[in-house]
């Protein structure tokens, strides 16, 4: 159980309090061992909870406990003799755990890798030790311009103290060679520097500039490595011998010697925030471990999001800007592509295939972005009209033609097709387009230009994407089409036209943040083109070419964007002008959910805080997934401090309503999505 200190014999033995990898809040109370040294605060020991041994952390010693002795288990094992976490880190993970109201022994736990979680020695294997550095003579890189230079300037000003940046760079403007000469910089201190990535695609071409530029071994983490690998990474980060450490989200928790810089790469990126368990978001805790280490933070983006912005209106971050392209290339011309009366060929307009011509002729690269795998989103009858729906989900299944198999992209459940219509006996077609279907239409339409398919289907081998990156770069394909893996962060210089295939998919969307990242794709696939001596052209495929956001973005940039849309959010008081919490629960009945989010609503309720706000309980926009039915509470208010009052209040209580044992459910503090 939980203690709260009480006065403690002399002659007893220390009683440690230990966060344990298990569903419940708080720390448990294990006695040292007779005869041996206490275990010191961030060490891992072993421990008996119920029947099962675990391994958990020391968080305090020499405290009482409201248990007699005689009542409290000691532990099994000590296996640090110093602490693997140090009181910086452990209070940052101490912190988060109560902000995301998530149980601290498996907060703990998510920022272990695996090896250490089970208790294994954390020591480096004798090859890992003494890495070398990645070259011996190293490029100085492009010479910066004048803009590079001020960011690089602003930011050096702040060694040794924390200070937030935003890098806010066009696409191409080279936000990678600050990056790159800020490291320099730190490492010719003797600090160490860590760099965030939001996807494992981007990690690759990254390392591989910071390998061939910085004389220090660097270190990768992220979910792709081995077991032995990540284990290796996070210890090279602990002692120091990784002067560089780049990883995806989870990386924000990894331990490091020398603390220098943190940066966050494409800090608007979805992918930053963890939408399962301890659902955390990474470039926020990196900003908070920059001010508990008294490191500075630059948070880099071409299409910044909304908090971020409104963070530097609030004079909290620092902007620095980066407004024109590096090397002196100009910004690609965006077009919209009124699809209304037109005709459609797989989802590719008349002009879109012209221009494509056009293009291929004159040797540049074309890219084609539509963010939906597979050959096609639904198999029906055109003479019944029936769906090939899932049967465990509120979603059509997806064909994928090579595969011959109908797979839903939520769930993961797959079958076969059925040879004829189940209800008419008629022929199926498939209906709508994916990217299988984009790419056979782009073959039959331009046999002379091998095409490419950029998504999750394609690089599922080990090594298929940077594989297929090269070949891009190479520039043995022409034509490229993919979904978010293809369109973010990739410098393709002979890409000349990119095109977004539709535009609609975010434009009612029932998320008040859809628009905002149908905004920052649009210009993301756009950043893909005219980065080298031609400049680019981007054609918007729309039925909605009149949208008031959507001409927004086009005439004024995405600058002028954001300050549309700050503005409605500030009006209808959402983030980043309110805070959200929300509470979901799901069960294989579809009466339950709702059951207990209406008791969850009387206890919140009843916390009387008129600050706090409470919506629903209702369906989820997808109310059945994977054989479940889903529902969800949201809770709003103004300010964090009375959100997380009451959240604080009520979430030891939720676990004990009548309702809870026959739920699922979970609570999401700043969701990134509200489905």
């Amino acid at each position: 159980m939980t203690s709260q200190p009480t006065s403690q014999n002399s002659d007893t033995l220390p009683i440690l309090q230990v966060a344990v990898p298990v569903p419940l809040p708080g720390c448990f109370d294990y006695l040292a061992l007779a005869d041996a040294p206490v275990p010191v605060v961030g060490a891992r020991v072993r421990v008996m909870f119920g029947r099962r041994k675990l391994v958990g952390m020391v968080m305090t010693h020499g405290r009482g406990s409201e248990l007699p002795q005689s009542r409290i288990k000691p532990i099994l094992e000590v296996l640090d003799s110093s602490p693997l976490i140090d009181a910086s880190l452990l209070g940052l993970l101490q912190w988060a755990a109560d902000y995301y109201q998530y149980p601290l022994g498996e907060v703990i736990a998510s920022a272990l890798p695996k090896t250490l979680r089970q208790g294994q020695p954390a020591e480096l294997k004798p090859r890992h030790r003494g890495l070398p550095a990645p070259c011996e003579s190293l490029g100085s890189g492009p010479a910066l311009n004048a803009e590079q230079q001020q960011a690089v300037a602003a930011v050096s000003s702040h060694w040794g103290r924390f200070q937030g940046f935003l890098l806010e760079g066009i696409t191409g403007s080279g936000k990678t060679e600050v990056y790159l000469h800020l490291a320099q910089a730190a490492l010719a201190q003797g600090k160490q520097v860590l760099v965030l990535v939001p996807e494992i695609a981007l990690t690759p071409q990254l390392v591989a500039r910071f390998r061939e530029r910085l004389p220090t071994p660097v270190a990768v983490m992220h979910s792709a490595l081995s077991d032995g690998d990540r284990h290796c990474a996070w210890l090279l980060a602990r002692s120091g011998e990784a002067g560089v450490i780049i990883g995806t989200r989870s990386a924000v928790f990894v331990p490091w010697a020398r603390p220098g810089l943190i940066i966050v790469d494409e800090e608007h990126d979805p992918s930053l925030k963890q939408h399962e368990g301890f659902r955390y978001h990474a470039r926020d805790l990196a900003m908070l471990r920059g001010h508990r280490e008294s490191v500075p933070v630059l948070l880099g983006s071409a299409t910044p999001s909304l908090e971020s912005l409104a963070n530097v209106q609030r004079g909290q971050y620092q902007r620095v800007r980066l407004p024109a392209r590096a090397g002196g290339a100009e910004l690609p011309r965006i077009e919209l592509l009124d699809l209304r009366r037109r005709f459609l060929d797989e989802g590719l307009a008349e002009p879109l295939l012209e221009r494509m011509q056009k293009h291929l002729q004159q040797q540049g690269q074309v890219l084609l972005f539509l963010n939906r795998r597979g050959f096609a989103p639904a198999l029906l009858c055109h003479d019944c009209g029936w769906v090939a729906d899932c049967r465990r989900c509120d979603a059509r299944m997806t064909w994928h033609a090579r595969a011959a198999r109908l797979r839903c992209h939520h769930c993961g459940y797959e079958c076969s097709p059925p040879p004829r219509c189940p209800a008419c006996d008629s022929a199926l077609a498939p209906q709508g387009e994916g990217t299988q279907r984009i790419e056979a239409a782009l073959q039959r339409h331009f046999p002379d230009y091998p095409v490419v398919r950029i998504d999750r289907d394609s690089t599922s081998r080990k090594g298929s994407l940077e594989d297929a990156l090269a070949e891009i770069r190479s520039g043995h394909y022409r034509i490229l089409v993919g979904t978010q893996m293809l369109a973010k962060g990739h410098d393709f210089p002979d890409v000349t036209l990119a095109a977004v295939l539709d535009a609609d998919q975010g434009l009612f969307s029932s998320d008040f943040r859809a628009i905002e990242r149908l905004a920052q794709t649009i210009v993301q696939v756009a950043g893909r083109a005219g980065r080298g001596e031609r400049r680019g052209e981007v054609m918007v495929q729309t039925h909605q070419p009149d949208h008031p956001l959507l001409r927004s973005l086009i005439a004024g940039g995405y600058a002028r964007f954001a300050e549309v849309l700050l503005e409605e959010r500030r009006m209808a008081q959402l983030p980043p002008y309110a805070s959200l919490a929300l509470l979901r629960a799901e069960a294989t009945e579809a009466h339950w959910p709702q059951a207990f989010l209406s008791e969850a609503y009387q206890l919140l309720a009843a916390q009387g805080d008129a600050r706090v706000q409470l919506w629903g309980p209702a369906p989820a926009p997808m109310e059945r997934r994977a054989g479940r039915y889903r529902a969800q509470l949201l809770i709003q208010a103004e300010q964090r401090a009375p959100l997380q009052a009451v959240l604080r209040q009520c979430l030891p209580q939720l676990g004990t309503l009548e309702t809870a044992r026959r739920v699922r459910w979970s609570l999401d503090v700043d969701p990134a999505d509200l489905h």
